[in-house]
């Protein structure tokens, strides 16, 4: 464990992290283990592993342990579709029928359901912006964790077997599926967690014309040396990689998912933009580096400057938050005070939130990863884990008082 002078940071109230995770949830084993690192002003400022990453195997937790960060894909394939914003592809008000000619037969739904579902013209067509910041009418088709079937046009959703867990769809034929069901709202109205991201995913694979783990791989992971993260865990690197795990009704900590059978050791037909992603502490954290310094990291470019600032700025209509406009209480983010742009939350006032931290921007991942940036503090923290679902526990909360409250500069 490490920590630094250099970044403005209180070393003893740094070490309350450490303390706080092994006394609450190492301890009484409320999670098998986590890694946390922090920087600021680009100087490592913290960093802890802590626990297991297999309670199975007795195995302790690495500090090159690889990790699924489900959710925390979808920041990455958002920064992807936006470098091709920046290669002059496409406008953030353009149509996505302008790639995808079957979401020009959109429908919003009205009222009922199955053969009796009433739907309308949208008002407006999908536009890039609206799937970059979850504003397209899209939703998860019910497939959120613990969340049934909410809607009648989820039921739609299963009947097309869109991004079931089996599923061999080309993009194409994934974004050709999405037309047939009807949008929950008008584009650009409301705001749903959903499968937007997805969608963003396919974009990129069919603006490109390259597969989407190739765009990731040669645009994004190689320039960043971001060596283990992937959509498969390599047979050499399953070895370090973690267990996951769920929190029981009796509260005891039940295995989901084996490293060594896990689905993420085989390569996936469907490359998930919205979370099908495995990787390290490390690997996150040169992501995360790379949207504080605007955009580069070590001499390489990713996006320009002011695209990144576009980016986690509020596109709410009318500045609102997500409790004026969200549909569903899932999503990686609490809903007071937070905006939401193209791929990332955004806290928008400290005293709405009860949190520290205005003008960050981050989100989460189903196995209760997170991360976020903080452009006013030059500050980046990455939490991993393995606990399902992401609301067990409000980890982002609590690092929160002890992070910022451990700067003293």
């Amino acid at each position: 464990m490490t920590a630094t002078n250099s970044t403005g940071f209180d070393l003893s109230r740094l070490e309350r992290i450490g303390e706080h995770i092994e006394r609450n949830y190492i301890g009484p084993r409320k999670i098998a283990g986590c890694q946390i690192a922090i920087a600021r002003h680009g100087v490592q400022a913290y960093s802890g592993a802590f626990g297991s990453m297999d309670l199975e195997r007795n195995k302790p937790m690495r500090d090159d342990a690889i990790f699924r960060i489900y959710s925390m894909t979808k920041p990455i394939t958002s920064v992807a579709l936006m470098m091709l914003y920046e290669r002059g592809y496409f406008q953030l008000n353009d149509p996505v029928s302008r790639y995808v000619p079957s979401w020009k037969d959109h429908r919003v739904w009205v009222s009922g359901e199955g053969e009796d579902m009433v739907t309308e013209r949208p008002r407006r067509p999908a536009t890039f912006r609206d799937v970059l910041s979850h504003a397209a009418g899209l939703t998860y088709g019910g497939g959120l964790p613990g969340v049934g079937i909410q809607h009648p046009i989820d039921k739609v959703y299963r009947a097309l077997k869109i991004r079931s867990s089996d599923t061999t769809d080309t993009m194409v034929e994934f974004m050709d599926k999405l037309a047939e069901v009807p949008l929950r709202y008008h584009p650009g109205e409301r705001w749903m967690y959903s499968l937007a991201t997805d969608v963003c995913g396919a974009l990129v694979e069919i603006i490109s014309g390259r597969p989407f783990a190739d765009f990731l791989r040669e645009e994004i992971f190689e320039p960043l040396g971001m060596v283990d993260t992937a959509f498969h865990v390599a047979p050499d690197k399953v070895d370090r990689f973690c267990a996951n795990y769920q929190r029981g009704p009796d509260k005891a900590l039940k295995l989901i998912d084996d490293p060594q059978t896990s689905n993420y050791t085989r390569d996936a037909a469907f490359k998930s933009g919205g979370g099908g992603l495995t990787g390290t502490t490390a690997d996150y954290m040169r992501f995360c580096e790379m949207l504080r310094r605007g955009g580069e990291l070590d001499g390489v470019r990713i996006l320009g400057p002011r695209t990144l600032e576009m980016m986690h700025m509020n596109h709410l209509p009318g500045g609102k938050d997500l409790t004026q406009l969200a549909i569903g209480s899932f999503s990686e983010t609490a809903n007071e005070g937070v905006g939401f742009g193209l791929g990332f939350a955004s806290t928008q006032g400290v005293v709405e939130t009860g949190g520290l931290g205005v003008g960050d921007y981050y989100w989460g991942g189903a196995a209760s990863t997170i991360f976020w940036v903080d452009p006013k503090e030059d500050m980046t923290m990455v939490f991993m884990t393995q606990l399902m679902p992401s609301g067990t526990f409000n980890f982002r909360g609590q690092l929160k008082n002890l992070v910022y409250s451990a700067i003293v500069d």
